[in-house]
Parts: C-alpha cells; structure tokens; sequence
C-alpha cells in the first residue's frame, strides 16, 4: 500500500473500484424491505409487495428462506407479528452482513494484509429479564406496523418507560441507549413525516439492531483476552455529538511474544455541554486515556495484559500502559501496517456502515471534482471525504489536497469507497511538514488550538458555577 517504498506493499486500489459481483442486488432487496417500513407493515401498500417478494428472493438457497417467506408472505398479507417482525429484521441484518463481508474482502484483497480472525472465545453474562426485552420489543413492533410516515406522538412516547425500566440493569444499558436515542430522533424529526424526508436507510438500521437486542443471549458480555507489548499509534477518529464525545484511536499491538502484529482500537467517551467544541474536547478525553498524551507527543505505549476484546477493542486501563519510545505514526504505516492482522468484527456489527481500515498511500496527487476531493492512487481515483476531518486539530481540508502521504481510514459509503484523513504528510518551502487531527490530544502551542482550550475552560468553569448555584438553591 505502499507505492514509492520499494519495502512495503502495493494498494490495489484498482481493486477497489471493480463492482462486486451481487452488491448491488443485495442493497436493492434492503432496500425493497426498507420501503414497506416507511409505510408501515399492518397493512402494507400493494406498490411494495414486490419489495418485500425480492427481498425474501434474496434469502433464496440460505437457512433463512423458509423463515422469511413466511414471514414476507403474512406481512403482505396484512397478519404478521412480533415473531415475523424479528425474522425480517434478522434477515435484513443477514444480508447487510453479507454485503460487509464483500466489502471487507476486497478490501484484504487491495491491502494484501491478513485476513481477520476471531483470537478470544464467545462472551457470556446471565441472560436478561425476557419480560424487559418483550417489552422493548413490543415498542419496535408498533413501530414496524405504523411505518416512518405513520407515526403519533403516542407511540413514539411509549419508549420511555420501556428506556426506564431497561437501563438499572448494566446488561442491557446498550439496548436502552438505542431505543432513547431512537425515539429521539424521531420525536425530533416529527410525527407524520413526509416519505421523500425519512432516512429510510438509517431508521430501519436502528430498528432492526434494535430488534435483534431483544433476542435472550444478544447481548453477552465481551469475552476478552490480556495483550503485552509495545502500541504504535495511527491516528484518531474523533465522533462529536452535541452532548457526548468520543475519541477512537487506531493503532498496531506488536505483541511481546513476537507473534503477528494486529490492528487494535482504543476509546475515550465523555459527555459534554454543547458549547464545548473544536480543540476544546481534548480536555474532556484527557484525564479518561493516558494514551492520548502519548498520541500528541508522538509516543508509542507499552502494554503490560491490557484487556482486549475479540474485535481487537482494547478496554483501556492506564495501570496497563505507560509511555515508551517515540513512534512517528508514518514510520509505523510504511514498515509495520502492511503486516498488521485486520480486526475481527462480531457477527452483530457485520454491517457496510462499520467499516473503518487503517490504509497508508503516497505518492498521488490530488484535484477537486464536483463532488469534493479526489486522489488518483496508481491511476486510479480514490474520492476523499474531507468533511469527516475535525476542526479539533490541525489538519484541514486544505491541508490534506496539498498533501503527498495520507494515513487514513477507508469507508464504504454512498455506494462506494472513501478515505477518511487522520494525517498527512506535506512539503512546504521543501519541508516535509506532518499534520495529525489528534496532533493537540495531549495539549498544544499552537495558537489557535490554545485560544480554543481556553474558550472551552472558561465555558466549562461558567456552567459548573451555575449549576453549584442550582444545586445551592
């Protein structure tokens, strides 16, 4: 992936641009299903009939047929129920699953690394209460029969108590997370939402997901295995939301044992006011992650039995860790990534939308199309979606078409593959100048990142003392 190292490997990006055999019929039987749901499946239009017949059609031939034309068949008919409601929306999960693994699969191709392995067992944990999960799925079935565009402020409402009594228990905090933050949304969004408005996509995402959660034994906690050795950063993918934040770092665990090098992740969440932004967020993450200090300083990190998951997740503890060597992050993308083990994904997140592989490319160049960035990569273009770049660092847009190296992450989305900027290598006045996005996690002299660190301080100090003032009263 390599192309001007004579050492390292050569990304096919061509590869990359190939169709895949069956993709496109298996996204437009997702998406026959998706359109009966915008609709509602009570009493399904006669106009998606033939929705719903190509998506069991594309279940044909797999231990899921049987289940999903009986299901597709009553739902048609206007009599289908909780029971079918949960077989659609595993086989829609099926299906999405099978277009990740076409995905990823061309993409072990294009990169020539590893492909991905399972290295822990199956997680376990008591099963839930099932009256709890019937409840929630009693809620998602309401929202199947109703449809996007067939939803009151009633049923939309009666996810909360359903919200309530599921988060006391921790097993099933991530189910009442998705339900809360589901309802939202479409409270937000409003009842009796126009078709040509409904994120038909994403809605049915979160429903099926949702649905699945409610299956006794969905949710397990994650089996996890201990990891010593030396972490050589990549970069980090910051994910912002009005009243949380996230920071995800991907790196490279070259084990102690000597074994293969693998791909790991590692995440600091936090919640925040909405008036903390930009190059304020590092102080909200600081104090979660010692490894972030490390990434800002151009640091590796010396693991000693770190909790890792399956997925390559490492449950971070900073009585496991403690700063090693410098790691210049392109070092480590031109001599060990090309020998990295891809993560594994669990079979619950084998979804298009998941996808998110460290690559290394250089020696492009760069021009602006209508629809944004594009990187031509051994003749062939590669588009750049620049607008996944934060504003919490500082590398920019700008930055990043100007530049001859690229560490970033490759999506899938919008029917094709994207690159994701996590730094940069460019030459300025012929200097090699690096820019990180998490360059100012560990704390910054530049002057804007500082001005900005100062807002978000004096912002987070006003809102603490007024809320000591309600407290008080």
């Amino acid at each position: 992936m390599v192309p001007a190292d004579p050492g390292g490997g050569l990304m096919r990006t061509d590869l990359l641009l190939t169709p895949v055999t069956g993709l496109d019929e298996a996204l437009a039987a997702v998406d026959g299903f998706d359109e009966a749901l915008v609709s509602g499946l009570l009493r399904p239009r006669p106009d998606r009939a033939a929705g719903l017949a190509a998506f069991a059609g594309a279940l044909a031939g797999t231990p899921l047929a049987t289940r999903t034309a009986e299901a597709t068949a009553r739902t048609a008919e206007g009599s289908s129920g909780e029971d079918d409601y949960l077989a659609l929306a595993g086989a829609r999960t099926a299906l999405l699953g099978s277009v990740h693994d076409a995905l990823t699969e061309r993409i072990t191709e294009a990169t020539g690394r590893g492909p991905a392995e399972a290295t822990s067992p199956a997680g376990t944990g008591t099963p839930p209460p099932a009256n709890l999960l019937a409840a929630a799925r009693s809620w998602l079935a309401d929202l199947a029969r109703a449809g996007w565009t067939g939803l009151d402020h009633d049923t939309i409402a009666a996810s909360a108590p359903v919200v309530s009594a599921l988060l006391p228990d921790p097993s099933l905090r991530r189910l009442a997370t998705l339900i809360d933050g589901f309802a939202a949304e479409l409270a937000a969004t409003g009842p009796g939402t126009a078709a040509d408005r409904v994120p038909a996509r994403r809605w049915a995402d979160l429903w099926a997901r949702a649905m699945l959660l409610t299956v006794p034994g969905a949710v397990t906690a994650p089996a996890t295995e201990t990891v010593t050795g030396r972490l050589l950063p990549l970069g980090v993918d910051l994910h912002e939301h009005p009243t949380a934040v996230q920071a995800q770092v991907h790196a490279v665990l070259e084990p102690a044992d000597g074994s293969t090098p693998r791909l790991v992740r590692a995440a600091a969440s936090a919640p925040k006011p909405d008036t903390v932004v930009g190059a304020g967020l590092w102080q909200l993450l600081r104090p979660r992650m010692s490894l972030l200090a490390a990434l800002g300083d151009g640091l590796s990190m010396d693991l000693d039995a770190m909790p890792v998951t399956a997925e390559g997740d490492l449950i971070w503890s900073d009585g496991h860790a403690r700063a090693g060597q410098p790691a210049d992050p392109f070092v480590t993308a031109r001599v060990v990534l090309p020998t990295a083990a891809d993560a594994f994904t669990a079979p619950l997140d084998r979804h298009p939308v998941r996808i998110a592989v460290p690559v290394f490319l250089e020696g492009y160049t760069a021009h602006q199309e209508d629809d944004g960035l594009v990187f031509t990569v051994a003749g062939q273009p590669l588009a750049v979606d620049t607008d996944r770049v934060p504003a919490a660092g500082p590398l920019t847009p700008e930055a990043v078409a100007a530049s001859g190296a690229c560490l970033a992450l490759l999506r899938w989305d919008a029917g094709a593959y994207r690159l994701q900027p996590l730094a940069v290598e460019a030459t300025v006045r012929k200097k090699t100048v690096v820019l990180h996005g998490g360059a100012w996690a560990g704390g910054t002299t530049d002057k804007a990142g500082a001005r900005a660190e100062k807002a978000a301080t004096d912002a987070v100090a006003v809102l603490r003392e007024r809320a000591g003032r309600l407290l008080r009263k």
